[in-house]
């Protein structure tokens, strides 16, 4: 079953890079004829609602998004999600019903073709440089006041651990209080079963449950309501992962 999943992790990694190679010359034709803010808005929507279900349908993966109904399409949030696998932002990006921008490591603009698209598309960090991270901090809130929506993962990078959830980062926090955004919480329930974390090549296909919870506002929070944010966050977010702890 091991190789088989590898195999089939194999075709996963050559079918991002040809349809992420295909795709470019799209999105730079659409950054000609539609110059400016709507580009990157409309280049955004294609990836995650329609190069993304594309991509998820030929490797068999099928996505089960529950809570949506929680969100307001006209709202823009600091969107927050646990994350377990390198799939997880494909899965996170097209649950969402509209658009927002990641908040990406820099490193990964170092992939071939898909770094180009990191660049343009996300917001991106050196998390081992404090410039780079006050730098990031002052363009999130720009893009919040834009009306953008901006994903981060409050654990930083991947959980490798054994446990459902590492410890939280306040970064997300902060940001949302300090802009009054609304908190969206996305927790993907089982996607370890279709790519293992402890498996650099692993694949399988398979239903990813997705739940969107109810937004926490932050109007009337302050920064010493951050370890009680993250604790709240936290807590529902265990309460898919282990439904019966």
């Amino acid at each position: 079953m091991i190789v088989l999943r590898r195999i089939w992790a194999i075709w996963g990694v050559f079918l991002f890079l040809l349809m992420m190679t295909l795709g470019v010359p799209v999105l730079i034709f659409n950054m000609i004829i539609t110059p400016g803010p709507r580009a990157l808005r409309r280049n955004i929507r294609f990836l995650h609602h329609v190069f993304t279900p594309v991509f998820l349908t030929l490797v068999g993966i099928r996505l089960r998004v529950e809570g949506r109904q929680h969100l307001n399409p006209a709202q823009s949030y600091v969107i927050v999600a646990n994350h377990q696998t390198a799939l997880d932002f494909i899965v996170h990006a097209h649950a969402f019903p509209g658009v927002f921008r990641f908040l990406a490591k820099q490193e990964l603009q170092r992939i071939p073709v898909f770094g180009w698209v990191v660049k343009k598309m996300c917001l991106t960090v050196d998390r081992r440089n404090a410039m780079s991270r006050a730098r990031s901090v002052v363009e999130l809130k720009n893009q919040l006041a834009e009306g953008w929506s901006i994903f981060i993962y409050p654990e930083g990078g991947r959980n490798r651990t054994e446990e459902p959830l590492a410890p939280f980062f306040d970064g997300a926090f902060r940001i949302a209080i300090q802009t009054k955004a609304p908190i969206a919480i996305q927790t993907a329930v089982n996607i370890r079963q279709i790519m293992a974390s402890a498996r650099s090549v692993d694949l399988w296909p398979g239903s990813v449950r997705i739940v969107w919870s109810e937004p926490i506002e932050t109007k009337n929070l302050g920064p010493d309501d951050i370890p009680a944010l993250k604790e709240e966050i936290r807590r529902r977010m265990l309460s898919h992962l282990n439904p019966g702890a």
